[in-house]
Order: C-alpha cells, then structure tokens, then sequence
C-alpha cells in the first residue's frame, strides 16, 4: 500500500475496526441474552447497533469520498421504499454495489434491516462480516447442492420480521467484468441464448427459491441497474478511501410480487427477461449517459451519518488515551510499540478488506454444461 494512501486508509481503518469490536460485542451480548427471550425484540436492538457501523461506510460515500448516487425512479416507488418488505435484484457493475444498496436503503429508512445473499467467505472478514452474521445475512457455498435448503430455510425465517427489510440477491453470482462477460456471451452462443452485451447470464434457481419462499410475505421486488456516466471513473474501495469523488446512477423498477407467475420455470423466464431488459436500459444509457425513461429523483445527503462519525471519533480517541494512561503507555516505548503493533494489524485488515471487494478477484459463478438436456430446462446452474 503506498504511503500517500495509507496515511488515510489506516487511520479510517482504525476507526472502523475499532468501533466495529465494539458493535459486534454489543451484538453477541444481544444475541446470548435477548435473543433466546425474544427474538423480535433482538431484531429491534440490533437493527439500531448494526446501523451504528453501517454509517461508517455510508459516510464515507456520502462525506469523505462524496460520490454521488443518483436516483432514477417513479414518485410511487420513491414512497413506498423503506415502507415494505421487498427483494433486491440488481445487475452486480462495480466493486461496491453492495455498498450503493446500503447508502439506498439508508435513504429510505431500512438500513438497519437491510440483508443480501453473499458468499460464505464473506462472514469470516473481521468485523464487517460478523455483523453481517448477526444481522441475519445469508451465506451460500456457491453450491446449488449444499445452497438450497440453507437458502429455503434462512429465506423463511424472515416471514416473521418484524420491520421492514430489503433483501438483496445479485442473480448473476459475480461481479461483472469483460473477461466475466465474454465467458458469458460465448456461453450464451453455445446454448442458444441472447447474447448479453453489458450483463451476465442471470443464475436463476436461487431466484426462483426466493419468489417461492417470499411471495406470501414480501409484496414487491425492486428490480434495480447500476450504471457508471462516462464522465465518471469506476468506484473502487481504494478511491473511496483516498477521497476520491465518482458518479453512480441508479435505476429502480418496482414489481408486484402478485404479478409473477406461479410455476418455477415462468418465474425463471420472468428473470431472464428482466435481463434482457436491463440489458437494452444499459444500451440506452450508454448512448444517453442517463436513464432518460425516469425521472432524476432527490435523494438529498443526510447528516446521520457524519453526526454517527464524529461521535465514534470523540469516543474512540478518548478511550484510546485513557487506555494508555491508566497503563503508564503514554509517551513510552512500550506504549510505541503498542501503537506500532496495532497499527499493523489495521493495515493488514485493511488490506484483506480491499482485496475482497476487488471484482478481478472475484471467482466465476459455475455454470451448467454447455449443452443441456433440453432446452425448457434452466441454462444456468
């Protein structure tokens, strides 16, 4: 890492880390005693102290890096976000959609009850991940075999949530890259399939899991595309973290969990087209630089999120020389090397958290053969 960068990462990292021990502390406390009394009343407490870390990470869109997301959607579907439970799909276009999603749904009110599908890597990143476990993420091996009944049954113990959530599910299984969509079109060649030219091939058996399990109790799907303007460089977690501003726009449709057919297959197909239509909006922005068949809607940059830092900040440093003092480490060589060690260690987690959000690190999802056995069967695994 050089040391221009670094002179800004380890200091928000340390900040972060810190501050995340303790919410994650917080968390397991709630989770032995609350929880086994009532589990709605754990949902409750823990929708507040999640969001006390997650404004970090919108802060540091929305104040530090000052990226600008923009909103493209009805007045109808602005009203309603934040207000129902709904399934978030999405095309998956840069290092941190996910973090888009929670600057969205911070927006609109969720943030604390905002879930996604991730990977089971993911719950082992310190600190962000086991909240991300104590918030009721779900966690797949990428495995349709090992995947589907942890998918069935975590999906079901959301039927009594008692606030409302959104749960996000990028239904491409990895993040969009050229050398990603190339595999993809020449997938899509070989089985017969519309060539994508600005998506992947959506995999839609956990899709067609999740309208099984959620239509009875979750009453919209928030079909949602992410596109970057020209004039904007990709957003990376290392610019974010160098104060480096972007540009993102986002585009939400709401759907009518009602509205989607009942059988499996339809509902797959039901998927596959909204790519497809995803796919010409993406045409058409390249060609408008905007989502010009909805209107820009005002999504404002609450102060929540600066206030949450500040007070972290004060907390954090005071207790940091408290520490220090009370163990005769301040101004000392012990204390140095203490402050050394730590520092490190913040480095080193920093590090591993840039690296995991990199999309030319992330895997290929697995695809079925590329010849099935029939064409009404699902292309994808």
């Amino acid at each position: 890492m050089p040391v221009a960068p670094a002179a800004v990462i380890v200091p928000l990292g340390l900040l972060f880390f810190t501050s995340g021990l303790i919410v994650n502390l917080i968390q397991a406390i709630c989770y032995v005693i609350v929880r086994p009394v009532s589990k709605n009343l754990y949902r409750r407490i823990n929708r507040v102290v999640a969001e006390l870390l997650w404004l970090e990470l919108v802060w540091l869109i929305d104040w530090w890096a000052g990226v600008k997301i923009q909103v493209f959607t009805d007045h109808e579907t602005c009203r309603l976000m934040g207000k129902e439970h709904a399934l978030v799909i999405s095309n998956h276009r840069s290092d941190i959609d996910w973090l888009v999603g929670w600057v969205l749904a911070q927006r609109a009110g969720c943030l604390g009850s905002s879930l996604a599908v991730m990977k089971k890597s993911s719950k082992f990143l310190p600190v962000i991940g086991w909240s991300m476990w104590f918030s009721e993420y779900l966690f797949l091996e990428r495995s349709w075999a090992k995947d589907e009944s942890t998918l069935k049954s975590g999906l079901q113990k959301l039927r009594d949530y008692p606030l409302p959530f959104w749960l996000a599910l990028f239904v491409e299984g990895t993040r969009f890259t050229q050398s990603k969509l190339l595999a993809a079109q020449e997938y899509a060649t070989s089985t017969g399939l519309p060539v994508p030219r600005n998506v992947l091939i959506p995999r839609t058996k956990g899709f067609v899991a999740a309208v099984s399990q959620m239509r009875s109790f979750v009453p919209a799907i928030y079909d949602v595309t992410v596109a970057i303007p020209k004039s904007s460089p990709p957003p990376t977690m290392l610019r974010l973290f160098r104060g480096q501003p972007s540009v993102m726009h986002v585009h939400i449709k709401r759907h009518s969990m009602k509205d989607l057919p009942e059988e499996d297959e339809a509902v797959a197909q039901w998927c596959r087209d909204i790519f497809l239509a995803k796919d010409a909006l993406l045409d058409k922005h390249i060609e408008d630089d905007k989502f010009s068949d909805q209107e820009l809607q005002y999504t404002g940059r609450p102060i929540k999120s600066l206030l949450v830092v500040i007070t972290w900040v004060c907390l954090i440093g005071v207790g940091f020389v408290t520490f220090l003092q009370r163990c005769s480490l301040l101004f000392s060589w012990k204390g140095v090397a203490f402050s050394a060690l730590g520092l490190a260690v913040i480095t080193l987690l920093m590090h591993i958290l840039i690296q995991f959000t990199q999309s030319e690190r992330s895997t290929n999802a697995k695809v079925a053969p590329t010849k099935p056995k029939n064409r009404g069967e699902d292309k994808q695994n």
